[in-house]
């Protein structure tokens, strides 16, 4: 249901009062920070991951086990990275895709074929 313009209003000058009174609080209650904080994380991730490859290079020149210490940064940095980019996109305030029914037809998506499969196949149907 689309506001009127009078309530339009009324909204914008309720949040330019807040901002007013309390940044912090309004800062915090539209999820800007958390974002913010996010993207950095994920940054940071994919700076520590181009460590990473270098660290694993030069240990592939210096010593095995350098190699491997490169290895689980570069992991390291891209489970961190994938967390906090997942996090960015939770706050975006996309809809989430509604659950299909138990009794429809598989789609043509690849992983509701795959979860239909697999629903027949603990049922006893093959």
């Amino acid at each position: 249901m689309a506001l009127s313009e009078q309530e339009r209003k009324l909204l914008e000058q309720l949040e330019a009062s807040l901002m007013a009174d309390d940044p912090k609080l309004a800062d915090r209650l539209s999820g800007t920070a958390e974002v913010r904080v996010h993207r950095r994380r994920a940054a940071l991730a994919g700076l520590g991951f181009v460590v990473g490859i270098v660290v694993l290079l030069a240990g592939v020149q210096v010593h095995p086990a350098i190699s491997i210490v490169g290895f689980l940064i570069m992991l390291g940095a891209a489970l961190l990275g994938i967390n906090s980019w997942q996090r960015v996109g939770d706050d975006g305030a996309q809809p989430a895709k509604p659950a299909a029914p138990k009794n429809t037809p598989p789609t043509s998506d690849f992983m509701d074929k795959l979860e239909e499969r697999w629903r027949r196949r603990e049922q006893g149907d093959r």
